[in-house]
């Protein structure tokens, strides 16, 4: 089992995944978003697209059954609903796309959808329409084609949720339980059309202990070991950097 492991990781960089995946840990902990939006271009490139999808979902799911009993009943449960079943429906339209789609496009996508994600984020845009039964499907249903094409599909969601005067307590609970909620049938449907194999869920596996302690520590950072104003600029400033990496790899590399 363990040369089967090595080969996983022999041609991709054990160390940079490892790296990468600690830091994903204690963004996901403190603040319960910003782990797939690290790990998701950089996987890319590693392991290639569809793999990187079973690979972060993966990873992602375990980490929210692991902070889900923490947040549960701060979460709101009429918003999360009709959100969670909309990205579901939408999830085997981005199966499609990410059978469809090649490589370097989906990298690109990715990256494209990080650095404008911070840059809204930055500049204080907030949604200031009506939280209505339509506006939360449609924002779902965005959510979940783009989770199952890029494994990112945070932007819209925490957008929409953080737009409203909820508490902090509340918004880590409804983004956490979302996740919860919709990336177990997203890695059935990616694994069941053939579209990446086990071995993304092998590397999920030997990644997981990392996510976790990272995660622990972030949630430990939560409870007041550091100002949330510190983290939210340092965890974007990082994931703007992911981002402008991941548009910009072609040129940097060549």
């Amino acid at each position: 089992m363990l040369p089967y492991i090595q080969s996983l990781f022999a041609e991709t960089g054990l160390w940079t995944a490892i790296g990468v995946t600690l830091i994903a840990g204690l963004m996901r902990g403190f603040a319960g978003f910003g782990s797939a939006m690290l790990m998701a271009p950089i996987f890319a490139i590693l392991f290639g697209s569809a793999e990187m999808v079973v690979t972060v979902v993966a990873i992602e799911l375990v980490v929210s059954l692991q902070l889900f009993p923490q947040v549960r009943k701060h979460a709101d449960w009429k918003v999360l609903t009709p959100m969670s079943i909309a990205a579901c429906a939408a999830m085997p339209l981005g199966v499609w796309l990410l059978a469809s789609v090649d490589k370097n496009t989906i990298v690109t996508a990715v990256s494209a959808v990080i650095v404008g994600f911070v840059v809204l984020m930055w500049t204080g845009w907030k949604y200031h329409g009506k939280r209505s039964t339509v506006a939360t499907v449609i924002v779902g249903s965005l959510s979940g084609a783009m989770m199952a094409t890029t494994s990112v599909g945070g932007p819209p969601v925490l957008l929409y949720l953080l737009s409203g005067k909820d508490p902090p307590e509340v918004n880590r609970a409804n983004i956490v339980t979302y996740y919860f909620l919709t990336q177990f049938l997203l890695i059935v449907i990616v694994l069941a059309t053939g579209v990446a194999g086990v071995d993304a869920l092998v590397r999920a596996v030997v990644l997981f202990p990392v996510m976790a302690l990272g995660a622990w520590a972030g949630g430990r950072m939560f409870h007041g070991l550091a100002s949330e104003r510190l983290y939210r600029n340092v965890a974007l400033a990082i994931l703007f950097a992911t981002g402008l990496f991941g548009l910009l790899r072609n040129w940097l590399i060549g």
